[in-house]
């Protein structure tokens, strides 16, 4: 089986939750680590564009958005699962909440003190990603306080599961849930500087914290962007286009052959991936494009949070 690559950069909450995912699963995986802005020549190559961390390469199969990574996780590596206790899809569900509204506030409280010393640029790039085409973190440290009484009702919702006595959200074992919740602890913990006093009302999350973060990241070794390139370019994507990969209940009528652009939903400056589609489903759907020094490529996306529109010529 071809390597696990895991595009990212350190201080990324979003990679924060696929790098602990690497570790429940006790995976061994290439590390590449990209620029904090984006600027990344050879994985805009393979993903067409996308420019949202972290995305996860396997061969010349490209996944993009966590969701969908940690969907393909599971197909590939059962065991141990996302989904003790026979959580299913309910995970996905938590998942709207913590990458919705409780990330929105972890946001505001992680970037808008600290704005005025973070590099310029940074900012700038991440008030379009996070608070939409007129974002300004400076404006969020007048209503800091009011975030910070949505965010604590947020983590006190989590205490409350904890404090029935469970080692983990949803049972003895961990799951996609402690991944969904660990990277907005982490996120703050680590960019708040006021965050020791806040969550220290939570004890049952600071111990849950403890365990979890005790999962660590699986086994990654470094590998270059360009080597990542080279992955692509030495296999083939093991989605291959054919009637077997339709949805015949699809509500917009897409099938395997058109030429479609993907896009997050959000208003946020991300560009069209464009590609010609392999498979679609309720769930994913996977595009074949041609990626310069890496040959044909399936880029995978989920459906849930994206507008998939057929091309124009």
């Amino acid at each position: 089986m071809d390597e696990i690559i895991i595009h990212h950069y350190p201080p990324s909450p979003v990679s924060e939750k696929i790098r602990m995912a690497m570790g429940l699963k006790k995976l061994s995986w290439r590390s590449v680590e990209q620029n904090r802005l984006p600027d990344r020549p050879e994985l805009f190559a393979l993903t067409g564009g996308y420019r949202r961390i972290p995305v996860m390469q396997i061969g010349a199969d490209v996944y993009c958005d966590t969701h969908c990574i940690l969907r393909e996780l599971e197909s590939r590596f059962p065991k141990p699962t996302f989904f003790p206790n026979g959580a299913g899809g309910l995970p996905f569900a938590l998942g709207q909440w913590t990458d919705g509204v409780v990330f929105d506030l972890a946001v505001r409280v992680a970037f808008a003190p600290a704005a005025a010393s973070l590099p310029a640029a940074l900012v700038q790039d991440r008030a379009r990603l996070y608070l939409g085409p007129n974002g300004d973190f400076e404006q969020e440290i007048a209503d800091l306080p009011h975030t910070l009484a949505q965010l604590r009702a947020q983590f006190g919702l989590v205490e409350a599961r904890l404090e029935s006595g469970r080692t983990f959200i949803l049972g003895d074992n961990p799951g996609m849930p402690d991944l969904m919740i660990w990277y907005l602890f982490w996120f703050v913990r680590g960019r708040y500087a006021e965050a020791d006093t806040f969550f220290s009302e939570f004890p049952k999350l600071l111990q849950w914290a403890e365990r979890v973060e005790a999962i660590g990241h699986g086994t990654p070794t470094d590998m270059t962007p360009k080597e990542s390139l080279a992955a692509a370019a030495a296999a083939q994507p093991v989605t291959v286009p054919g009637s077997a990969n339709a949805d015949p209940r699809d509500p917009q009528k897409l099938a395997p052959g058109m030429t479609v652009g993907i896009v997050p939903v959000t208003d946020s400056g991300d560009p069209e991936v464009f590609g010609t589609i392999s498979a679609i489903g309720r769930d994913t759907i996977a595009i074949s494009r041609a990626a310069d020094s890496a040959g044909q490529v399936c880029v995978h996306f989920p459906r849930l949070g994206y507008r998939v529109r057929v091309a124009n010529g």
